[in-house]
Order: structure tokens, then C-alpha cells, then sequence
């Protein structure tokens, strides 16, 4: 087994439940993403590039985006914590996710994945 999906599987419930989940939406969400395991966590490359990565720390799940401070939706349901480029949608239970304030936010990332900052 690769070691991103070794990652998600090794969690303690809820975690595991809320991995899996946000990784069915964002692999069907985003055409040609693809997972790999960096910096000790499962992270989504485009293209060769960073997309987004899922993290779980503490109490909950992050979807965190590189260059987060150029998506332009749903802002206010995505925390900073102290962090200048990177944003991230918190999850604390899977009943948090909003499906569509995700494929929303995911698909924001797929447009902006082009331009100056992603080359």
C-alpha cells in the first residue's frame, strides 16, 4: 500500500471517515489529481504541481490549498491560523462537510492553478 493511502487508513475513527470522504470528493471533483505522500502527509498534485494536501491534527481534518490567498469563495468558511499563503477548510466531524462549499472551493483552486504563482 502506497504510504498517502496507508495515511488515511491508520487514522482513528472519525478521522478516517472524514479522509476518506474528502478524498472521494476531491478525486472526483478535479480531473488528472493525483495523490502522493510529502512532508508526512497525503498531498493532490495537478499537473506536477501542489494542489492541495489533508492533514489530521489534533481534533480535526484539514483541506489545505497552497497560494490560498488567491481563491475568491467561500473565504469565510476557511481558516488562516497564523498561516500567510495557505488556507484551509476544517473538518471536525464528517457531518461538517458541505459537499458543495468543497467542490465550490476545489474548483476555485482548479481555475486559478494556471496563472503566474502555480508556474
Amino acid at each position: 500500500m502506497d504510504p498517502a493511502s496507508s495515511y488515511i487508513l491508520s487514522r482513528p475513527e472519525p478521522f478516517k471517515s472524514i479522509l476518506l470522504h474528502l478524498q472521494l470528493i476531491i478525486e472526483h471533483s478535479i480531473p488528472g489529481v493525483s495523490l502522493k505522500y510529502k512532508y508526512k502527509i497525503p498531498c493532490y498534485y495537478l499537473e506536477g504541481r501542489p494542489f492541495c494536501y489533508l492533514n489530521q491534527s489534533k481534533d480535526y481534518v484539514d483541506v489545505g490549498f497552497w497560494m490560498a490567498a488567491h481563491l475568491s469563495i467561500h473565504l469565510e468558511h476557511m481558516t488562516r491560523e497564523g498561516r500567510k499563503m495557505m488556507r484551509s477548510l476544517r473538518y471536525y466531524s464528517l457531518q461538517d462537510i458541505d459537499d458543495n462549499i468543497l467542490v465550490d472551493v476545489l474548483q476555485n483552486a482548479f481555475e486559478v492553478r494556471d496563472q503566474k504563482f502555480y508556474k
